[in-house]
C-alpha cells in the first residue's frame, strides 16, 4: 500500500489506496462521519468514493493525527486527496455538462465574467440613462426604478438567478444518482431529521467535539463559526428580498424603504454578517497549513468567498449611497455583480452545499440500514 510520494497518480486511484489503509487502521474513527461510513469496508468505488469525498468536511483532524503520514512511505495525506476528488466529482456531474472545464479555471472564468457583466451594465446605464437622473438624488418611492427600470432590472434578476437554481439542482440530481443507495422512500424519509440536523448545525466542523485543526495543530472552531455567520447573513439578505417583493406587489409600496423597515434591516444586518462570515472565512483559508490542502480547492474557495464579499459589499453601498447622487452608480454596479455571480454560480464552489447535504442524506441512510458495528473486543 505504500508508494513513493512523487509518483504522479489519479485522485480517486490515490483516495482507493489511502482508504483501504484508514479502514484498516480506524484510528481517526472519532473525527468526522467519513470513518464510521467507510468501517468494515474493503473496496472503494468511484461512486463510494465521490460519496466519502464530499462527506469529508476538511477539518483535518486525521491529517495530524496520522501515523502513517508522510515521511511515512504509505504517504497517507486523506485531507488533501479527497479535495482533489471533490474537484474532479464537481466536473464529473456539473450541468450542462460544457461547465465542466470551468472547474480548472475557475479563479479567471468569475472573474472575467463577473467583471463583463458589471461593465457591460455599467455601459448601458452610462449609455441610456440621463446625466441628470443617473447622478440626481432620488428619495421617493421607485427611485431605484428610475435608473433601472422595474422590468429590466427583475428580468435580469430573475433570468440569471432561474439559470443558477436550474443548473445547480440538475448537478446535483445527477450527484445524487451517483451516490444514492437502494433503500426504499420510508428509509429516506426517516434519515432526512438527522441528515438536516448534520446540515444545520455543522457537526462534522467540529472535529469529534474538540473543534478542528482550522489553522493548523491547534483546534478550535473558527471555521464552523464562520459557516454559521455567512449562512446567518445570506439568509437574512434572502428575507430582505422577499419582504420586499411582498411590500411591492402586496401594498404597491416600491422601494427604496425607510430605514427601520424588514427589508432594509434584515439587508443591512444580513450584509454586515456575510461579509463578518467571508472575513473569518478567508482569514482561516490564509493561515491554513498548505500541506493537506488541494491548490484547485484553495482557489475555488477563495473564488466563492471573493464572490459572496462583492454581493454584500455592493449591496451594502447601494444602501448606504441610496440618498446621495451616487445611488445611481453603486446600484448598476451591484445589479452587474449579482448576475454575473448567478451567472457563473453553477461552476463554484457553491455546489459543495447541495452535494454536502445529498452525502450526509447518504450517510444518515447508511445509519439507518447497516448492521450495528462491533467493538473491538466483542
Amino acid at each position: 500500500m505504500s508508494r513513493p510520494a512523487d509518483t504522479p497518480i489519479d485522485a480517486a486511484t490515490e483516495a482507493e489506496r489511502l482508504l483501504r489503509i484508514c479502514a484498516a487502521c480506524m484510528y481517526c474513527d472519532g473525527y468526522c462521519a467519513v470513518f464510521p461510513a467507510i468501517a468494515g469496508k474493503h473496496g472503494f468505488p468511484l461512486a463510494e468514493i465521490d460519496h466519502l469525498a464530499h462527506l469529508c468536511h476538511n477539518c483535518r483532524g486525521c491529517w495530524y493525527a496520522c501515523q502513517y503520514a508522510p515521511p511515512h512511505p504509505f504517504a497517507v495525506n486523506l485531507p488533501r486527496t479527497l479535495a482533489a476528488v471533490r474537484q474532479e466529482s464537481f466536473a464529473r456531474h456539473v450541468r450542462p455538462r460544457w461547465l465542466a472545464g470551468a472547474f480548472a479555471r475557475t479563479g479567471w472564468i468569475v472573474a472575467v465574467v463577473v467583471g463583463a457583466v458589471t461593465l457591460a451594465a455599467l455601459a448601458l446605464v452610462l449609455i441610456a440613462v440621463p446625466p441628470e437622473i443617473l447622478l440626481g438624488v432620488h428619495t421617493s418611492g421607485g427611485a431605484f426604478y428610475r435608473v433601472v427600470p422595474w422590468g429590466i432590472m427583475t428580468a435580469a434578476a430573475g433570468l440569471s438567478f432561474a439559470w443558477a437554481v436550474v443548473a445547480v439542482a440538475a448537478a446535483t440530481v445527477a450527484f445524487w444518482r451517483t451516490i444514492g443507495p437502494r433503500a426504499p422512500l420510508r428509509i429516506v424519509l426517516r434519515a432526512l431529521p438527522a441528515a438536516l440536523a448534520d446540515v444545520v448545525t455543522l457537526r462534522n466542523l467540529g472535529g469529534g467535539g474538540h473543534g478542528c485543526n482550522d489553522t493548523g495543530e491547534k483546534l478550535s472552531g473558527e471555521r464552523r463559526a464562520s459557516h454559521h455567520v455567512l449562512v446567518a447573513g445570506f439568509a437574512l439578505t434572502i428575507l430582505s428580498t422577499v419582504s420586499a417583493a411582498l411590500l411591492h406587489h402586496v401594498t404597491g409600496a416600491p422601494a427604496p424603504y425607510p430605514v427601520v423597515s424588514l427589508p432594509v434591516l434584515a439587508g443591512t444586518l444580513g450584509g454586515v454578517l456575510m461579509l463578518a462570515g467571508v472575513a473569518g472565512l478567508a482569514a482561516v483559508e490564509t493561515r491554513a497549513d498548505r500541506e493537506p490542502a488541494a491548490p484547485a480547492e484553495t482557489r475555488m474557495n477563495i473564488g466563492l468567498l471573493a464572490l459572496l464579499a462583492a454581493t454584500a459589499a455592493s449591496g451594502l453601498a447601494v444602501l448606504g449611497l441610496r440618498a446621495t447622487a451616487a445611488m445611481g452608480l453603486a446600484l448598476t454596479l451591484h445589479l452587474g455583480v449579482v448576475v454575473g455571480t448567478f451567472l457563473v454560480l453553477p461552476a463554484t464552489k457553491m455546489l459543495h452545499a447541495p452535494f454536502r447535504a445529498a452525502a450526509l442524506l447518504r450517510a444518515a441512510i447508511d445509519r439507518l440500514i447497516a448492521p450495528p458495528r462491533r467493538s473491538g473486543g466483542e
